[in-house]
């Protein structure tokens, strides 16, 4: 692991330390870099990204204090992921940015199973409907996984958001032919 990697991780792993302190919570953190990570730039192009990974042991935290940090529907979590990516890429170049995932009780890979599943039964139900479907309750980052599972998985879906949040939705349907591909 190169030396900046390892500044990442130990400044992630200090910044969320120093935060669950301040808030009362009796609990380590251990960090790990998960490789790799597809992200797309604004630029349009796509490259793969190290994640720093920021896991809260929960060992000595009572099933209270654990639900308190996820939040509901992993909102509060959510949040601690976002302020940590702030507070830790605010003053770095763009270059040297990374991305932070925060968790604890193995809670992203359990929201990351049931996000799987609810794109294999939304794409099922819109093929046999062919009528789009909305999805409510869903963060930001849950819309944007979505819509790279089924990008990923079902070519012939394809996702947009509708409405303002807090109620914002993520609309599945079956892709419409291009310009392009009409003219062909």
């Amino acid at each position: 692991m190169s030396q900046a990697m390892q500044a990442h991780l130990d400044q992630g792993s200090q910044w969320l330390q120093k935060l669950l302190d301040l808030s009362g919570f009796s609990a380590s953190v251990s960090a790990d870099i998960v490789e790799p990570l597809s992200h797309q730039h604004a630029e349009g192009e796509e490259r793969e990204e190290s994640v720093a990974w920021l896991t809260i042991d929960s060992s000595n935290l009572d099933s209270e204090k654990v639900a308190l940090l996820i939040g509901d529907k992993g909102e509060v979590l959510d949040a601690i992921q976002y302020l940590a990516s702030l507070e830790l890429n605010f003053k770095a170049e763009r270059d040297a940015q990374r991305a932070y995932v925060v968790d604890i009780d193995g809670y992203r890979d359990r929201r990351q199973q049931e996000l799987k599943q609810l794109v294999t039964e939304v794409a099922a139900v819109v093929n046999s409907s062919r009528k789009p479907f909305e999805i409510c309750g869903l963060s930001s980052a849950e819309r944007r996984e979505v819509h790279t599972l089924l990008k990923a998985g079902f070519p012939t879906m394809e996702t947009f958001s509708r409405g303002k949040e807090p109620d914002r939705r993520l609309v599945v349907q079956i892709r419409r032919p291009s310009a392009d591909s009409a003219k062909s």
